[in-house]
């Protein structure tokens, strides 16, 4: 037994020392709400997105759902481990944490397990940001508390909520970020793909309708104003754009459209468990479809299950459980969802609005597998007003 908490120990006071190397040289918080997110020069920009690490101790954090011969060398660790091989192959442009970062009722300190959970795309120095689930508050830190926290990690691009609408707005890390065209490129400074995080919440506190929380009034407000400004911005000087910069959104539950689909009827990926949304409909997906932006939305929450299925023009996305401390499915790969966007190439030599929007899933195996790669949107003719 000693000799196990030494280990124990030794891969805590590594990890800890990773962290404490990466908020060294990375550039301070600040630094990061003034810059600029940007399509690179391949025309391309890349989101990795991570759901549900149920991060809490460290090494002394046992994995959930994993084989017998797996089980006592396994631990937070693997998330960890899984996070740093991922981000070193497809080296996003931006790391999208889809909220239950933590697993609060199973940790002992919670700014400690979120400065683990984080560390890897803290340290790989990659512009992050994320929104809460409902398992990330059960510590004893509040949704207020976690989001004011997260928001002063270096390299991070969340906010606590919008200038604009904080006094009105519900919830703690409703944002938005706008990816800008090519460096020195007519487009550098229009926002040719825009990004929507929102805070779904946790448990419902209507005492007559129980079960997971939803994204509000005051947050469809919010998200529908920021839609019709972005868009107003893409067709006026300098280079007006024609239609509809694309968009895409991000937030933990989902909603509750996401049962309309099964495995045979999704686009692709499985479904394995029942949808875990909330009791009622608060009508946000009928809000994204009369916007027409936004063209996927990306949830966790429903770790087994990882499909895609469009409805309405909208594709509705699972990230599939990503954390080793979460519950999956033995012999099911944890797994993380990439989503690219391409630029349409000029025949002068550079970058116009956006081609296409595709995504695929990698799996924590041996080669970190590729699987399930779909377009998700394609700015043809057709569909270039929408």
């Amino acid at each position: 037994m000693a000799d196990n908490k030494t280990k124990t120990s030794l891969f805590d006071f590594f990890l800890l020392s990773m962290f404490l190397v990466g908020l060294c040289l990375a550039p301070v918080p600040s630094s990061a709400q003034g810059q600029k997110l940007s399509f690179g020069l391949n025309g391309q920009f890349k989101i990795l997105q991570v759901a549900d690490m149920h991060y809490a101790n460290g090494a002394s954090t046992w994995c959930k759902d994993v084989r017998l011969s797996q089980l006592f060398q396994c631990s937070d660790l693997n998330t960890t481990a899984f996070m740093t091989r991922v981000i070193a192959l497809e080296k996003p442009d931006l790391i999208v944490f889809t909220g239950d970062n933590i697993y609060g009722y199973d940790v002992k300190d919670a700014v400690k397990s979120m400065d683990a959970a984080f560390a890897p795309a803290i340290a790989s120095k990659i512009p992050w940001v994320a929104v809460l689930g409902n398992h990330d508050q059960e510590s004893k830190l509040t949704r207020q508390e976690l989001m004011n926290y997260i928001v002063k990690l270096p390299n991070t691009f969340s906010q606590v909520n919008p200038p604009e609408a904080a006094h009105y707005i519900d919830g703690f890390g409703n944002y938005n970020l706008e990816i800008h065209g090519v460096a020195e490129s007519s487009l550098q400074e229009k926002s040719l793909l825009n990004l929507y995080f929102l805070d779904s919440g946790d448990y419902s506190s209507v005492p007559s309708i129980k079960g997971y929380d939803w994204i509000k009034t005051s947050q469809q407000l919010w998200y529908n104003q920021t839609s019709k400004r972005l868009q107003r911005e893409y067709n006026e000087e300098p280079s007006p754009q024609q239609g509809t910069a694309p968009g895409l959104a991000y937030f933990h539950i989902p909603l509750p459209e996401f049962a309309n689909f099964d495995t045979k009827s999704a686009t692709k990926g499985v479904r394995q468990e029942a949808t875990g949304s909330a009791k009622i409909n608060s009508g946000f997906f009928t809000t994204l479809v009369a916007r027409g932006d936004v063209k996927s939305v990306f949830v966790g929450h429903d770790h087994v299950n990882d499909f895609c299925g469009e409805l309405q023009g909208v594709n509705l996305c699972y990230g599939g459980g990503f954390g080793y401390h979460a519950y999956g499915k033995t012999g099911w790969a944890r797994r993380a969802r990439i989503v690219v966007a391409d630029l349409n190439k000029k025949g002068t030599g550079s970058w116009g609005d956006i081609k296409s929007i595709q995504t695929w899933k990698r799996l924590d195996d041996e080669q970190l597998s590729v699987i399930d790669a779909q377009m998700l949107w394609t700015n043809s003719p057709s569909r270039s007003g929408v």
